[in-house]
Formats: structure tokens, C-alpha cells, sequence
């Protein structure tokens, strides 16, 4: 039997083992700094592919005669300077072939500054997981030989972590200056399918093109999701010759659900310490510059869940940790599915031909809103204050009655991967018809109109005709402008429905 290489989802790549991405041209920019003596760092958040990176580099400039050692410090946070030494040393010593003497920081790398006739390049992995205690000392140590750099064998020094260390890692007397920074972007959209296409030149098992597209789509192209979708895409579906969207769909639906992966938990306890922020984000389209000297857009950008987006201003990064997060706040423990439930008749809100009413659904849960209200969508902490903001509990509210509507329905529901903020996108698929489902909250008469144009064009990317557009707005405004209705934008239906609330009744704020 033939064994074939496959997706690799832990660690960093061997490509005789798995399908592997050359990435050439980033190659050559870290051999350039390196010819050139520079000291430089690469930080990118986790699953970016820096390991395979800093190895696949280790392994072209050994062709050229550098010396490589490349050491993880993952795990020395709490290590005392001994147990770090004792490792330096003995990496080093066994990558280089030198017999380096156990000595403090300082006295290692004056024994590297008197080899004069060698090429060392010396790459530190999880840079951040150094005690504290020696840290400075380390970084210092190497930013004095950086300086004589030309005079001895110590060519090159990478630095690896997840956060930007130039301007982070610092002591009180001046930050750790190092002249250079190598971005490891994600793939595009180019590089996912050259890595499908590896699977499917080698086995002759072929992803549909719309399957490529949604894989970029969802995973925003870091490597690790990407091999984790096509991993689990292949292994559920062994013995098929083409992979279809309803394969891909039922791999998002596993992700978004059931899957436990270590960085998508990462992600959701890093968004738990900034919740207002990332509801923010979520639920409002409150615009934030991004600025990284913010300490929950710091976090929140080392751990991959947001960037920089083409306005300056925050955005989510992967569509599948916008949606793990979206599901993860929900105010679970309330108890208005089950009393929402009670009274669900489905077949009520179904047209003659088996098509669902939306008009008349809607309606009730308009009725539904004017009895219960939000107040059980907001949750309070320990000393009574109100964990979510108001838009949450609002869309929140909405999610909850409609998916008692789809159980009892048997229908499916699905995120569409393109969301902006402040927005939240349902596909809802039944009798074989599917329709896009938005849900915001009201802010001003531009916002509206663009919400319109933008649900517009999530319907087209998505293949869909018809779109509701529900809009949470205040008891207080009313304008011939502002209306519900039924309008074709670019040829897509658009359906607007206004669910007004008193704001002081249901939060307490004043006009």
C-alpha cells in the first residue's frame, strides 16, 4: 500500500512527510539578512508556520557553510538560571561541534567572540518563555557582540516568539534594539491551493473549487487552520474522488462545535480577559484606531485575533475564531430557549408551499421582545456589574429565537465566513432554499443605508437571493426614511425589519 504525505497539523513541516509550502521568496529575504550580518527577529502569532520557516532557512544556509543552532525556550518562565544555562550550552555546543565551557551569560559569548574563522547563526525559539529574572541579561549580552559582529563567528541572531519583541522586551535602563524585522505572513489565497493541490496531484483526490475558496475564507489563510481543515476534510472522506461544499460544511460545523484545539481555547481565554472589547467588536460598529500600545489590542493582536485592517482601525483577523467567539460568550445558562420553546409551533410560520414566513415569524418575536425584553441576555459578574453591552444581548436574543425556530423546524443554520463589524451573518438552509439573516444594532441613517448594501453583497457572494436585514432600533427615532420594506439592491432581495426597544427601559440610558 502507498503511503502518500499528508496535512500536517502539529509541529513544524518535514516534507518528505508532509505537504509543504517552499515559500522561496521569504526564504531569500532571511538568507539577505543574514549575508548581512544582521541580528534580526521574527514574531508572528501562533500557527503562522515560524518553526517550518526558521527551519527550512537553518537548512539553506548550512548548504552555504553557516553553522546553525536553532533552541526552544518554551518552557523556562519559571527555569533557574542554571537549567537555562545548561541547556544554551549544550545546544549550541551540539549544533556548532564547539566545546564551549559552562560560564555565566556574558562569559558564553566572549568565547564566541574568539572564534574568528567561522559563520554561527543562532536562532532562539519562544523567546518570551525566558525567566524574566536573566532575560535582559541575555538580550544585552547579545546586542554587545551584535556590535563586533564583523570581528568574530556569531553572523546572525534570530529572535522567534509571538509577540514583537523590539520595544516589549525591555529593562529600565534602554529597550533591546534589534535593526530588523521579518514578517512570516499567512499564505494567500495562491499558496492554499498550491498546498491543496499537492494532496490532489499525489493521490488524485480533488477538492471542489468552492471548497479552496471557503478554506481561505474561514482560516484567513494561516497555515495551521488550513492544514486542519484539509486534514480532517480528507480523513472524513477517504474514499471519495471530489470533495463538495456539503463535505466542507460539515468539517466548519465540526470546528465551530466539537473541536477542541489548543488555539482556538487559547484564543477564546485571551478574548475572556478583554470581553467588552471583543463585543465591541462583535456586536457595535463603533470604529477603533488600532493602536498596539492598548493593552487589550496588544493582547488580542500577539494571539492572532485581530489586525490591522486597510482603515487603520481594529478588525478580526480568522472568520473561525470571530464565530468560535461569537458562540462562546452566549449567555447560555438563562433559560429562554426552553420558555421560548414551549410555544414554538414551526408549521405556523410556513407559507402554502412549505417556504418559511419570515414576515410572519418576525412579527412574533417582535411580541416576544415587548414581554420578555433583553434584560435575561445580560449577564452580571461577581460584584453585580454587567459583563456584555447592550448590542450583544439584543442579537443575542434575536440567535435565541430563531434557532428554537430551526430545531423544531429540523432546518440548518450556518456563519457566512465575511462578516464586518458589528454585524452578524446567518445562512439558514431549508426545503433547499437559503436565506442570509443580519442582525444589528441601529446607530445612524448612513450606517443603515450601507448595512443594506453590504448585506447586498455578502447575499451575492454567497449565492443567495434574499436577505433580511434586522435592525435593533430606539422607541425614540422615527423618520419616513427609516422604514421596513422589501427593495432589490443589485439584484438581491432585501427584506428590512425594525425591532424597537425603549433604551432606558431595557438599559437604563437616557436618550
Amino acid at each position: 500500500m502507498k503511503c502518500y504525505r499528508y496535512f500536517n497539523t502539529s509541529g513544524p513541516n518535514i516534507p518528505k512527510e508532509h505537504y509543504t509550502l517552499d515559500r522561496l521568496d521569504l526564504i531569500a529575504k532571511g538568507k539577505d539578512l543574514v549575508y548581512k550580518s544582521r541580528y534580526f527577529t521574527i514574531w508572528a502569532p501562533r500557527q503562522t508556520g515560524k518553526s517550518t520557516y526558521f527551519r527550512f532557512l537553518a537548512r539553506e544556509l548550512e548548504k552555504e557553510g553557516y553553522k546553525v543552532a536553532h533552541i526552544n525556550f518554551e518552557n523556562y518562565k519559571n527555569a533557574k538560571i542554571e537549567s537555562f544555562l545548561n541547556k544554551f550550552i549544550g545546544e549550541i555546543n551540539e549544533f556548532w561541534h564547539t566545546d564551549f565551557q559552562k560560564n555565566d551569560i556574558s562569559g558564553i559569548f566572549y568565547q564566541l567572540e574568539k572564534i574568528k574563522d567561522k559563520k554561527f547563526v543562532l536562532i532562539i525559539d519562544e523567546v518570551e518563555g525566558i525567566n524574566a529574572d536573566y532575560l535582559n541579561d541575555f538580550l544585552h549580552a547579545i546586542r554587545s557582540v551584535y556590535h563586533s559582529r564583523e570581528n568574530h563567528c556569531l553572523k546572525s541572531v534570530i529572535l522567534v516568539g509571538v509577540s514583537n519583541i523590539t520595544g516589549i522586551i525591555q529593562d529600565n535602563a534602554s529597550p533591546f534594539n534589534i535593526a530588523d524585522e521579518l514578517d512570516v505572513p499567512y499564505f494567500t489565497n495562491e499558496e492554499t491551493k498550491e498546498l491543496l493541490e499537492q494532496h490532489e496531484a499525489e493521490t488524485g483526490q480533488l477538492f471542489d473549487e468552492k471548497v479552496k475558496e471557503k478554506i481561505s475564507e474561514i482560516t484567513a489563510n494561516q497555515p495551521g487552520l488550513v492544514n486542519g481543515f484539509a486534514k480532517r476534510l480528507v480523513d472524513t472522506n477517504p474514499n471519495k474522488g471530489r470533495i463538495e461544499y456539503t463535505d466542507y460544511l460539515k468539517v466548519e460545523d465540526w470546528y465551530l462545535t466539537e473541536a477542541i484545539d489548543k488555539n482556538v481555547a487559547n484564543i477564546l481565554k485571551v478574548a475572556s480577559r478583554h470581553r467588552k472589547f471583543v463585543e465591541m467588536l462583535l456586536f457595535s460598529e463603533k470604529e477603533i484606531s488600532f493602536k498596539v500600545d492598548r493593552p487589550a489590542i496588544k493582547d488580542l493582536y500577539a494571539n492572532g485575533l485581530i489586525r490591522k485592517g486597510k482603515g487603520n482601525d481594529v478588525e478580526f483577523w480568522v472568520p473561525l475564531y470571530q464565530k468560535r467567539l461569537y458562540d462562546a460568550l452566549y449567555p447560555y445558562t438563562n433559560g429562554e430557549s426552553e420558555r421560548i420553546a414551549e410555544m414554538m409551533f414551526a408549521d405556523a410560520y410556513l407559507t402554502e408551499n412549505g417556504s418559511i414566513h419570515f414576515d410572519r415569524l418576525i412579527e412574533n418575536y417582535k411580541k416576544h421582545i415587548q414581554l420578555r425584553g433583553f434584560r435575561p441576555y445580560r449577564e452580571k459578574d461577581e460584584n453585580g456589574e454587567f459583563k456584555s453591552i447592550p448590542e450583544a444581548a439584543m442579537i443575542y436574543s434575536f440567535e435565541t429565537f430563531i434557532s428554537v425556530f430551526l430545531q423544531e423546524l429540523g432546518a440548518k443554520s450556518y456563519r457566512e465566513a465575511y462578516v464586518s463589524l458589528g454585524n452578524t451573518d446567518l445562512i439558514i438552509n431549508w426545503n433547499g432554499q437559503e436565506t442570509l439573516i443580519e442582525t444589528k444594532k441601529y446607530y445612524s441613517p448612513s450606517s443603515f443605508q450601507k448595512g443594506k448594501r453590504q448585506l447586498s453583497y455578502y447575499c451575492k457572494h454567497a449565492e443567495i437571493v434574499v436577505g433580511l436585514y434586522i435592525v435593533f432600533i430606539k422607541e425614540s427615532i422615527q423618520s419616513d426614511r427609516i422604514q421596513e420594506g422589501s427593495e432589490l439592491i443589485d439584484g438581491i432581495e432585501i427584506k428590512t425589519y425594525l425591532i424597537r426597544y425603549d433604551e432606558e427601559k431595557e438599559f437604563g440610558i437616557l436618550p
